[in-house]
């Protein structure tokens, strides 16, 4: 039998998701926004903090018309206190990337309140994003 260790460093950090699939990154459906600028900041920030955030890319993540979107999982300690994943979806500007950063920096779901504005961009998460974000 095989064990495989899910965590082996401890607590999980809250943790970005960034769709990267058909429309959310691409240049030809938001030609205003910076994508490989937006996701190296991120990767940037992850990389600063030491450990509290970590950064990751997805395919398709399902609600294209709300392209680009940022799926906010909490941390061990914010899904202790009942959080769940946040889903923001209109993420093209550096002020939405930057909300997201500031929120996802203070503790994410569960532990900190999201900026006004990063709310009124919260979307639904579509029925089957169970299946699409995997490790």
């Amino acid at each position: 039998m095989t064990i495989h260790a899910i965590r082996p460093f401890g607590a999980r950090p809250c943790t970005l998701v960034v769709c990267r699939g058909c429309c959310c990154g691409d240049a030809r459906k938001q030609p205003g926004t910076d994508h490989v600028g937006q996701l190296a900041r991120l990767r940037e920030a992850a990389a600063a903090s030491g450990g509290r955030l970590a950064v990751r890319t997805s395919d398709c993540l399902g609600p294209c018309g709300q392209a680009n979107v940022i799926v906010v999982q909490p941390s061990t300690e914010g899904r202790r206190r009942g959080a769940r994943a946040a889903w923001i979806g209109w993420a093209l500007d550096d002020d939405a990337t930057e909300d997201v950063l500031s929120w996802a920096e203070a503790g994410g779901p569960g532990i900190a309140e999201p900026p006004p504005t990063l709310t009124l961009q919260m979307i639904p998460p579509p029925s089957d994003a169970r299946r699409r974000i995997r490790r």
